[in-house]
């Protein structure tokens, strides 16, 4: 709960720099195209930023430039701080990837020079392509989309602005200012880096947890940990329930755990970084959350885009969200109570978060 930054209602200050301060402590903020409620990366940071606006986001993007997209272990906001532990990835030979086996060298110099020519543009700004069947349901007829994908993950290309899903496209090394480029981190730095972030921001950790689909780092992570426990600045904790996975933490972290729990009421996004690792999830809060938006409707039992209810150290409930957005209100699909959560005094509060909510989700 310390590390996520959800057991006081305000840790970061509102505006651009705290929503760079808030990704830069969480490490990163998924992105997601669902849009029943409001996307996930807005939501993640109104549940730390109280007076979060959505264009705080945009400021930090793409006038600050203190965050940036790229691929985590999803598509997510990174601060451009860390940009350099991100190179190798985007150096790597994306083109054997068989989303991509279709773009010619080519094709991808034909678009940096017409950016470089032109300026920044969108997937719309690009109108003589020869519209194609889609061969996926998140494809575009568009050939010219998986040329912009795949100089992106080159990072020839990065995302400079966003209107909901529609990414405006720039050449990185002008919208990051580069006279030259930067110096990519080495597999060893890249370990340091995805361990020291995950002990920020998850308190206590396993090698799961800090290699969160991303297995091929475990062995390089595993060396760092045991360095550090051989030193002394990285302890054995034992979670309850866990078995035989290991985990560790800093002694900081451990001498500094409170004694006593808020009563902070969280609606959370289940993209949220507290909800995405669901073994993880069980294991701390029994509770496993299921995630049934690709769900047949027949199947479905907590909803279509069921939220977690977070009230102090205990989810209560899961709640399926709907905004209305033409006539202005938060309608509840429907309302689980899990563990504890059913008494008055939990309505209430619950209530009183949503109102909150709804404001956020219209505002």
């Amino acid at each position: 709960m310390r590390a996520q930054r959800l057991d006081e209602r305000a840790p970061f200050d509102a505006g651009a720099e705290g929503t760079r301060a808030a990704i830069e402590h969480l490490g990163y903020v998924q992105i997601d195209t669902i849009n029943v409620i409001e996307r996930c990366h807005h939501h993640i940071l109104f549940s730390r930023i109280p007076d979060y606006r959505r264009d705080d986001l945009r400021c930090a993007q793409s006038i600050n430039r203190s965050v940036f997209e790229y691929w985590t272990h999803a598509l997510a906001y990174v601060p451009t701080r860390d940009l350099r532990f991100f190179l190798r990835a985007m150096r790597r030979d994306w083109r054997n990837l068989s989303w991509f086996n279709t773009v010619r060298p080519a094709d991808v110099r034909k678009l940096i020079a017409r950016i470089d020519r032109d300026g920044p543009l969108t997937i719309r700004d690009i109108d003589d392509d020869v519209l194609v069947e889609k061969d996926h349901a998140w494809a575009s007829r568009k050939p010219s989309k998986r040329v912009l994908q795949l100089a992106f993950y080159q990072g020839l290309l990065t995302i400079s602005a966003r209107d909901g899903m529609l990414k405006t496209y720039e050449l990185a090394s002008r919208h990051f200012g580069w006279e030259k480029p930067l110096k990519a981190a080495s597999d060893g730095e890249i370990a340091e880096y995805v361990l020291d972030r995950a002990l920020r921001s998850q308190g206590f950790v396993s090698l799961d947890s800090i290699c969160h689909l991303d297995a091929g780092r475990k062995a390089a992570v595993r060396r760092k940990i045991e360095n550090r426990v051989r030193r002394k600045t990285l302890a054995s904790v034992a979670l309850e329930g866990a078995g035989k996975q290991e985990h560790w933490a800093t002694p900081e972290t451990l001498g500094a755990i409170p004694s006593a729990t808020t009563s902070l009421v969280h609606i959370l996004s289940p993209f949220d970084p507290l909800i995405i690792q669901r073994r993880r999830l069980r294991h701390i809060f029994g509770y496993e959350h299921r995630f049934e938006a690709y769900v047949p409707k027949e199947k479905r039992v907590m909803g279509y885009f069921a939220l977690p209810v977070l009230i102090g150290d205990e989810i209560v409930a899961a709640i399926d969200l709907k905004t209305d957005r033409f006539n202005g209100k938060l309608l509840i699909q429907q309302w689980h109570w899990l563990n504890s959560g059913t008494g008055h005094a939990h309505k209430t509060a619950i209530d009183e978060e949503l109102h909150r909510f709804e404001r956020f989700q219209l505002a």
